[in-house]
């Protein structure tokens, strides 16, 4: 794919990974909708400020009459609430499902059409290292990007035959407020942005931008020992 070519829509850019996702996307030539709740938040020069939110059925039909020509959308919205599966409110453990999992299907759902009518795109799903490894701290999150995950593998069969294809990310912990609490070594949000669109432009469908994915990726064929010892 040819980024100078390609509109593009990045949820969740007004802060984090998401502006910076936009800020390579405008460097590297594309036109680029930068979509949160409040617009006003946003500041990358350069983007197409809109008002978007994904988990709002209303507002994600909005935002794909307003950003017809997209030919590549990246699902970058996030939420963190640190719920604990057996002990955190219902309420998290739902929005974390809400903003990853059908957040995400709802934007595609709304998207692959125009993305289709278009000629064929790219859809980036912006996954984690957690989608493959759960820790119980944080096992709401897991969850909801392991069932992104499912997502993202089912709709790159589907949607192949539309000519998109759906492309996933996954990356340990960034240098992002998000993140901001963990003492863990951490990745330059800016290089993980740079690493995504030449994901992007390469074709690749899983992105790996940091060792820590690989390590866990690469421990799959182990089974439950290898990635979880301690039970072992």
């Amino acid at each position: 794919m040819n980024i100078s070519e390609q509109t593009a829509l990045v949820t969740g850019a007004n802060r984090g990974l998401g502006r910076l996702l936009a800020t390579e996307l405008v460097a590297r030539g594309a036109t680029v909708y930068a979509g949160a709740r409040n617009p006003d938040t946003i500041d990358v020069p350069g983007v197409i400020p809109i008002s978007l939110d994904v988990t709002d059925p209303e507002s994600v039909a909005a935002a794909a009459k307003a950003a017809g020509a997209v030919t590549l959308l990246i699902n970058n919205a996030g939420s963190s609430t640190g719920a604990d599966l057996l002990t955190g409110e219902l309420g998290d453990l739902q929005l974390e499902m809400d903003t990853h999992y059908f957040g995400s299907l709802s934007m595609i759902r709304a998207f692959a059409p125009g993305i289709t009518a278009n000629g064929g795109g790219t859809i980036l799903n912006i996954l984690s290292v957690l989608s493959w490894i759960s820790l119980p701290t944080v096992g709401g999150y897991s969850a909801a990007k392991s069932a992104a995950w499912s997502m993202t593998n089912a709709l790159r069969v589907q949607l192949a035959e539309q000519n998109i294809r759906v492309a996933g990310l996954h990356v340990g912990f960034m240098d992002t407020e998000m993140a901001a609490k963990v003492t863990a070594p951490k990745m330059d949000p800016a290089a993980v942005a740079a690493l995504a669109i030449d994901g992007v432009e390469a074709d690749a469908y899983e992105i790996l931008a940091d060792d820590l994915s690989r390590q866990v990726q690469a421990g799959f064929a182990g089974g439950v020992g290898a990635l979880y010892p301690a039970l072992t």
